[in-house]
């Protein structure tokens, strides 16, 4: 298929870029690069491939790309280990293809940010091969290494995310080192000044070839307690699935000392100080906790001194969505965070599709997408779209031995692993691959997903995607969904009410989330409903009544 058919009907709107604080209120579009688009034939995406297939995003209305890592890496988690943070890894091109996609974003509007995994690197990497030699080297103490207790076991009860200790024993060190996530994932001490300063120059040397910002990999991660204490054991009762799957025994600790360091926040100043010297650059930070998300979100992003934004867990957990939840948090966060900006997701390469993982898939699929998406770009805050939501994509199913991700593999079947949601973007119908490359991809293409592609949805008024298109715009329109302030008027049931308010506009958002109708009074509440959204609701006599996966939205007058 021709490329430019895909956007023909729909000429890339850049979005607005004199305003300093775009990120605040802004659509980011996750690229997952392994899977955009191949453009070499070997069944791997690539840069190139993500330069040809901006003109798709861009159509979208979106106003940046938030790129996973594509450095030199292994590829042990697929991008997330890191040999050399200041070189591409050649299955995804150069330098060079980096700076044409800096070029071609920035000439079509998109604002660019990559993912910057601070808190670890490979094995390979060669601050970790020096620093593993002995106990004196210049970089002995750019890791967290410390000695066994007297019995040669593990420093502490500290457990890996990706399951079992923390600890993997280094022999010619004769120490124990700590990994957070995989063993072949050494954590670096940030304890150390001269790996702050490291960093630091690492985030600078991407600055200056053109980033508008950073995503900031498990941003509370980067500290550990210097005195290793033992994480104390978490009630049965306070445990929950929200970061890492039910059967990983990681979520039977409190997390007290492993991570969310007070240490944290001088080094997020130090970062924040560093991109306050590049106009309008941004940060978004991913904060991991399953008892304190919110509260470490709120410190993170206090005031104008650490980070711009941070998403939290809470709607990309595996309970679904309601209408008092979505209020209970947005209610907390604006109460612990009042001089915070929170990015909302519903859905990212980490977990399984909301399609899928909130269960409406079977039921009315194209409505429920519809809905849950309009309700993202509705709350306050930024947003966090993943490569292939706007087509209502549901995770993809695969069989044991197609699974590359060592989290599945290591807790199948219980636990399946983050390859569903990792599967190759679909651009065009009937093609063996849909389009994403001409040899076999490296991971499989649903079935379920040919029938839902840009080629079979473009152009269809009635379509998820021309859904996306149309919403995105209606945002844009409307400043006070975009920046302005947030009040619930109802939620309950099924049924969500709030105001978005800015300066110049008070603007009601209703919302119906479930597969009955529903109504309420707003009689106190003069109205002019609004158009251009693509809902059907109704108002009459003071009185809103939904359909099933229905929304209205008013000019409050």
């Amino acid at each position: 298929m021709d490329d430019v058919r895909a956007t023909l009907a729909h000429p890339v709107i850049a979005p607005a870029t004199a305003d300093a604080e775009w990120w605040r209120g802004a659509v980011i579009y996750q690229i997952y690069p392994r899977s955009f688009q191949d453009s070499n034939g070997d069944g791997i995406g690539d840069l190139a491939g993500i330069v040809r297939r901006l003109p798709h995003v861009a159509s979208l209305g979106v106003d940046a790309i938030w790129i996973s890592p594509f450095f030199k890496s292994p590829m042990r988690d697929f991008g997330y280990d890191i040999a050399d943070y200041r070189d591409v890894d050649p299955m995804f091109g150069t330098l060079d293809d980096f700076d044409a996609l800096i070029l071609e974003a920035h000439r079509l509007g998109l604002r660019v940010m990559i993912d910057l995994v601070l808190s670890h690197t490979a094995v390979e990497h060669p601050w970790f091969l020096e620093s593993r030699v002995n106990r004196t080297n210049p970089k002995a103490d750019w890791f967290v290494w410390a000695d066994p207790k007297p019995d040669g076991s593990p420093p502490n009860n500290w457990l890996s995310m990706f399951g079992g200790s923390a600890w993997q024993w280094d022999s010619p060190r004769r120490q124990y080192y700590l990994h957070n996530f995989l063993s072949e994932q050494p954590d670096l001490n940030f304890h150390n000044e001269d790996v702050q300063a490291e960093l630091l120059d690492i985030a600078r040397f991407w600055l200056d070839r053109g980033v508008d910002g950073f995503r900031l990999d498990v941003i509370n991660f980067f500290f550990h307690s210097r005195g290793l204490e033992d994480n104390p054991a978490l009630p049965e009762d306070e445990r929950n699935d929200s970061i890492a799957p039910s059967v990983n025994p990681y979520n039977y600790q409190d997390h007290l000392y492993d991570k969310s360091q007070p240490e944290n926040l001088d080094f997020l100043r130090r970062f924040r100080a560093l991109l306050d010297e590049y106009p309008s650059v941004t940060t978004v930070g991913e904060v991991g906790d399953a008892q304190r998300g919110l509260d470490i979100v709120a410190a993170y992003t206090a005031g104008n001194e650490r980070v711009h934004m941070c998403y939290a867990f809470d709607f990309l957990q595996p309970m679904k969505i309601s209408a008092p939840r979505v209020r209970r948090v947005l209610e907390e966060f604006e109460t612990v965070a009042r001089t915070g900006w929170s990015c909302w997701a519903f859905s990212n390469h980490d977990v399984m599709r909301h399609a899928s993982r909130w269960g409406e898939w079977e039921a009315d699929p194209v409505a429920y997408a519809k809905i849950v998406s309009a309700l993202l770009f509705s709350l306050r805050g930024s947003v966090c779209l993943y490569q292939g939501e706007e087509l209502g994509l549901p995770e993809a199913e695969l069989a044991f031995e197609d699974l590359r991700d060592p989290y599945g593999i290591r807790f199948w079947p219980e636990y399946r692993g983050r390859d569903g949601c990792r599967t190759p973007m679909v651009w065009e119908e009937g093609d063996h691959a849909s389009g994403f490359s001409e040899a076999v991809p490296w991971l499989p293409v649903s079935p379920t997903h040919g029938p839902l592609s840009v080629s079979a949805q473009v152009g269809r008024p009635d379509s998820v995607l021309e859904h996306y298109r149309r919403f995105l715009a209606f945002r844009r329109s409307h400043v006070a969904l975009v920046k302005g302030s947030i009040t619930f008027l109802v939620a309950e049931g099924d049924a969500l009410v709030f105001e978005r308010r800015d300066a110049d506009e008070r603007l009601l958002c209703a919302f119906n989330l479930g597969s009955g109708e529903v109504s309420f009074s707003v009689e106190d509440l003069k109205l002019a409903p609004v158009e251009e959204h693509g809902f059907v609701g109704a108002y009459e006599a003071g009185e809103i009544k939904l359909g099933p996966y229905q929304a209205f939205f008013a000019a409050i007058l």
